[in-house]
């Protein structure tokens, strides 16, 4: 297989990412679960993913579809890269095993589809806020705790956020 049909070969649809799941889980793997835009990859982005590696074998990124980057309020320009050339981008680090695209505005379903070991968020979030409607509710943590299952957040790299990325770039800064 060639370096880039290996690449797309990580990227699964929602139908075809129970069947990857079930093969890992046969061979008793460990799945852990992130989500997020990622629209333009940073250091920020890189560490999350290696360190949400590190609490399972094998990992799954949701990534949010152009549909639903647009019903997050992160401004009009957002996505800045459409969904298939960041899932390709992505596909491409070694700690990203399976990408799968959810056009929702959370990922509560392909979370309930997955039934990951491990749900991971930055820490920005809170595991334990139980009131979904709070900005550090880590959506599908209910799941998670129904299933005794666990959710994680990990810290976030000061300085690096996608945002603080698209200012600079609009502002001429280093």
């Amino acid at each position: 297989m060639s370096h880039l049909n290996y690449l797309q070969s990580k990227i699964h649809s929602q139908e075809s990412i129970p069947s990857l799941i079930a093969k890992w889980k046969l061979k008793c793997q460990k799945v852990v679960f992130t989500n997020g835009v990622f629209d333009i990859l940073h250091k920020g982005h890189v560490t999350l993913l290696a360190e949400a590696k590190e609490l399972g074998d094998k990992l799954i990124l949701g990534l949010n579809a152009d549909v639903s980057v647009r019903t997050l309020g992160k401004g009009p320009e957002r996505p800045i890269n459409a969904e298939s050339d960041r899932a390709f981008v992505l596909a491409g680090l070694s700690s990203i095993d399976a990408i799968v695209i959810f056009s929702e505005p959370t990922p509560y379903e392909i979370i309930k589809l997955i039934e990951p070991d491990v749900l991971v968020k930055g820490g920005d979030y809170n595991p334990e806020q139980t009131d979904p409607n709070a900005k550090d509710y880590v959506v599908g943590s209910d799941l998670q705790k129904a299933r005794n299952a666990e959710t994680a957040t990990i810290n976030l790299v000061d300085g690096y956020s996608t945002t603080s990325v698209v200012k600079k770039m609009k502002h001429g800064e280093n």
